[in-house]
């Protein structure tokens, strides 16, 4: 978020003395932000939204595993369809935030995996790729990041209503292959029975081997992407 951020200002012709006038902060205070060196209140990103004509800027902080419930309701007030009937008026997290705590997940529910490539595809133009690059290689999460993806790219390329999402998709795949992990995962399955893994090794996608995990998801199984 903070590369949209700096972007954002030089699309206006701000110096960033000129846009802490606007924020009502200090040009160091702008100077933090734009290198993502201080987080963003809820407060303020509501501010820099509106100041900015940004379509969203919510904080992100560090992705923590959490519960199937939270990530569903999480992705509910993120307008999931899926989840529709958990939506409620709470604040609303940042979608690579959710993503990312969901890929930290060993165990999710088929329900909440499902929903990962369509959050990529609804939010595509809005995510902050470096932020979701840094701390998938910090968690070690490049090849589940990588794998939906992927599934997300595939379903773009399929569907003339995300087309315009594949230029962006296709440059994040590009650059998590480059820190591609060599060690066998699975896509938040931690506790998958040895005859399930044996069998998967043998029937997994092409897309899914070159990952290194263990999963059947394919993009004909999403049902909510379109």
């Amino acid at each position: 978020m903070s590369q949209d951020l700096k972007q954002r200002r030089r699309e206006h012709g701000w110096s960033q003395e000129e846009a802490a006038v606007r924020l009502g902060l200090s040009q160091s205070y702008v100077s933090m932000l734009e290198r993502g060196s201080r987080p963003l209140s809820p407060r303020l990103a509501r501010k820099m939204a509106r100041v900015y004509g940004l379509p969203t800027v919510l904080p992100v902080s560090e992705p923590r595993p959490t519960d199937n419930q939270t990530l569903a309701e999480a992705l509910a007030r993120l307008e999931y369809p899926g989840f529709a009937y958990l939506r409620t008026r709470r604040q609303r997290k940042n979608p690579a935030e959710v993503l990312l705590a969901a890929l930290a997940t060993d165990d999710l529910e088929a329900r909440v995996t499902e929903a990962l490539p369509w959050l990529l595809l609804r939010y595509a133009d809005r995510l902050d790729t470096q932020w979701l690059l840094e701390q998938a290689r910090l968690h070690t999460l490049q090849n589940r990041l990588g794998f939906v993806v992927n599934l997300a790219c595939q379903v773009a390329e399929a569907t003339p209503q995300y087309r315009d999402r594949v230029p962006v998709l296709t440059r994040l795949e590009q650059r998590l292959r480059e820190s591609r992990l060599a060690n066998e995962d699975t896509l938040c399955q931690a506790r998958m029975s040895d005859v399930r893994r044996r069998w998967l090794r043998e029937n997994r996608t092409r897309e899914a081997a070159y990952w290194n995990l263990l999963t059947d998801w394919r993009p004909e199984a999403l049902r909510y992407v379109v």
